[in-house]
């Protein structure tokens, strides 16, 4: 037979209560704990970031850019006649020299001009020897007049004076009519010999006048001469041809492009620096530009002032010869020499980061085993490298790579 025993009943109940309020008491302790617990640093592959050391010595500032290169000397051939295209006598690449004919072109109405303006030239080249003969004639019959006058006067004056020296024997009635005959010879003689005088002046105001209206029919002639001469279109200078923009039996107007031509073997290169990297770009600086066949020295000739794309044009004259290979439109890229710091703190240029800023970089610590986002202030910037102006030392190692990804983490852990 059983005999109950409650002391056993509350003896466990109070271990069930122990060991329930222990049990919860454990599970509030580890939420605790778990809860303080930092999340786990994410695993980066090292070989997937790149990692550079910070150095101290000189640093040399340099801007970088695409660019092409270009002909210094491009002639742009354009219509000087409006015409019918005839014929294209040649074709791109080919090389030209200046009198080279690249289009034949035609023009009837042009022609027509043509000949009207030689036929008006050579009337009055006509008319023109006509009246040089006509004005000849009357100089003659001038200076004829003027010869009679002389002479009549001349005898008058003698007759005049023998009846004069004659005294008694002639008598007085007739040396006075003498005298005035011989007056009257003087005035005739001196008004002949001032027409003679005005006629050379008349004569040659009219040649000039005559010799003015063939100067411009002339000039129309040419002017029509030069416009036929223009139906064959010629490069104009040396060089190669670059781009034909018409084709055969196209009608061009006047002024209209026909083609260029560019000498291919006096070139400069086009490079198009950031404009938030152009404001340090100066006149004269050096320029080192690969040509994907070897690098060539220039200098900086020319900064457009206007910014297009985003970009600033810089024209570079080279230094040396071009490698074999070099041609326009050729892609290089120019790299712009700013300035050497002798002496600073600087590293390998990150991912991301403006000059004069301030930017989170991931340093290297426990042995390179973890990375911490530590600010850093960059200072001046270059192509390949960034001036450290505070937040790290020399020998410290920095991943440069893109960390965007791990922005929020104050900690990555390199596998």
């Amino acid at each position: 037979m059983d005999i109950p025993r409650p002391e056993n009943k509350r003896r466990k109940r109070t271990r069930q209560l122990a060991i329930g309020g222990g049990a919860v008491l454990l599970v509030l302790i580890v939420s605790v704990v778990v809860a303080r617990l930092e999340p786990a640093a994410p695993s980066v592959a090292r070989a997937s970031v790149w990692i550079d050391n910070v150095r101290e010595g000189e640093m040399l500032r340099q801007v970088r850019g695409p660019g092409t290169l270009v002909p210094r000397e491009i002639r742009w051939i354009a219509a000087q006649s409006a015409g019918h295209v005839e014929r294209v006598v040649v074709r791109p690449g080919a090389v030209v020299e200046a009198s080279t004919v690249l289009v034949e072109m035609t023009n009837p109405d042009l022609l027509r001009e043509y000949d009207e303006a030689k036929y008006a030239l050579d009337a009055a080249l006509a008319d023109f020897a006509e009246m040089k003969l006509t004005l000849k004639s009357q100089q003659l019959d001038q200076r004829a007049a003027l010869a009679t006058a002389r002479t009549d006067f001349e005898a008058q004056r003698l007759e005049a004076a023998a009846n004069k020296a004659a005294g008694d024997v002639i008598p007085a009635l007739t040396a006075q009519r003498s005298e005035l005959l011989a007056e009257q010879k003087k005035v005739r003689f001196e008004i002949e010999t001032e027409r003679f005088e005005q006629f050379a002046d008349t004569m040659k105001a009219q040649i000039q006048a005559r010799e003015a209206k063939v100067a411009q029919a002339r000039n129309a002639y040419e002017r029509k001469q030069q416009q036929v001469d223009w139906l064959k279109v010629r490069a104009g200078v040396a060089g190669v041809l670059q781009q034909m923009l018409v084709e055969d039996g196209q009608t061009l107007a006047l002024g209209q492009n026909i083609a260029r031509v560019a000498r291919p073997d006096d070139l400069r290169a086009e490079i198009n620096i950031p404009e938030t990297q152009a404001r340090d770009v100066r006149m004269g600086q050096t320029v080192s530009v690969d040509t994907r066949n070897g690098i060539v020295a220039g200098h900086v000739v020319r900064i457009d002032p206007a910014v297009q794309q985003g970009t600033v044009q810089v024209d570079v004259d080279f230094s040396g010869p071009l490698p074999d290979g070099a041609r326009p439109d050729l892609s290089v890229d120019g790299t712009i020499e700013i300035e050497r710091l002798p002496r600073v703190l600087f590293t390998g240029r990150p991912a991301y980061g403006q000059p004069n800023s301030t930017v989170g970089i991931f340093k290297l610590v426990d042995d390179g085993r973890y990375a911490v986002q530590v600010p850093v202030e960059i200072g001046r910037t270059s192509v390949n490298a960034v001036e450290i102006v505070k937040g790290l030392a020399v020998g410290d190692q920095v991943i440069l790579s893109d960390t965007s990804a791990w922005a929020d983490n104050d900690r990555i852990r390199l596998n």
